[in-house]
């Protein structure tokens, strides 16, 4: 039932660390889901330094989706958003020709307090990939909820478990916040082909193993999976129908190596708008890296 087991990897980002899980060498994707990172768990101090921040950058041919589980984030883009995304509540960014944004961290500057929660990026398909750029925050009374058997849940974005939310989705997809009671059972039924579960917080068992968090469980097609939660837990359920290999270099996500290209391009020569609220400072092209030290 599990075809594969993937540990986050933890990236800091000037200041703030997070454990990235997609985009991984055995699997590129699940679903339309093409990158995954798990924010924190971190506890600020008021007052901490604004390298931290995530300073404008841009993205194409991609959906970002950023989720909270504690603390807030300040989006801005070039779209004209300006948006404090709070616990519980979805940011759903459609990059699709080009859109730059920043993240800032500034009510938690002043305040201090927990940070914790996932930013994933969703494939936009083949046909929608140049779509005009878009931004939508999405309460918690757009995503359906369920309470039972030490269980709770939360739709986040597409459909499953006979609920949809009011997202707006361009391919079949699922992405679940579940928590757990220890002791709680909970399945995932096998209503799509691709299907992988995130570990964020405590542990579980499935198929008489135990996993805990930061681990990622990519699913075989065709299996009801049934998880019990060891300890209290929160699992991160996600997948769809694939839409296709895809490039991915930087934040830009394309089927055509030349439309990246392309996109570096427009970066590097200041040709893709910033967000006008946020319009000071930006987040450069990374230099390629050297080649290898043929003497060393």
């Amino acid at each position: 039932m599990i075809d594969l087991v993937i540990d986050q990897r933890r990236k800091d980002l000037g200041g703030f660390e997070v454990g990235r899980v997609l985009p991984y060498a055995k699997r590129r994707m699940v679903g339309p889901f093409v990158f995954f990172d798990h924010m924190g768990p971190v506890d600020f101090q008021a007052g901490f330094p604004r390298s931290v921040d995530v300073r404008p950058h841009p993205h194409i041919g991609l959906s970002t989706v950023t989720y909270l589980f504690d603390g807030h984030i300040t989006h801005r883009d070039s779209v004209g958003a300006i948006q404090e995304i709070h616990p519980g509540e979805v940011n759903w960014m459609t990059a699709g020709s080009g859109i730059t944004h920043s993240e800032r961290f500034e009510t938690l500057r002043e305040q201090g307090g927990h940070m914790h929660g996932i930013q994933a990026w969703v494939a936009l398909p083949t046909e929608l990939e140049e779509i005009a750029p878009s931004f939508a925050n999405h309460k918690p009374d757009d995503l359906p909820t369920y309470e039972g058997g030490g269980m709770w849940a939360r739709l986040i974005a597409g459909k499953a478990f006979g609920a949809e939310a009011k997202v707006a989705t361009r391919s079949p997809l699922f992405y679940v916040h579940w928590r757990l009671d220890a002791g709680a059972k909970a399945q995932l039924p096998a209503e799509y082909p691709e299907r992988a579960a995130y570990v964020a917080a405590g542990q579980v068992e499935v198929d008489g193993r135990t996993f805990q968090a930061g681990q990622m469980l990519i699913f075989a097609p065709g299996h009801t999976i049934t998880f019990t939660a060891l300890t209290n837990a929160i699992v991160m359920l996600l997948g769809g129908e694939p839409v296709g290999p895809r490039f991915i270099e930087w934040n830009f996500v394309s089927t055509s190596k030349d439309r990246i290209e392309q996109a570096k391009a427009d970066w590097r020569a200041g040709r893709m708008k910033l967000p006008d609220a946020d319009d000071k400072e930006f987040i450069p092209l990374p230099e390629p890296a050297p080649p290898a030290n043929p003497m060393s």
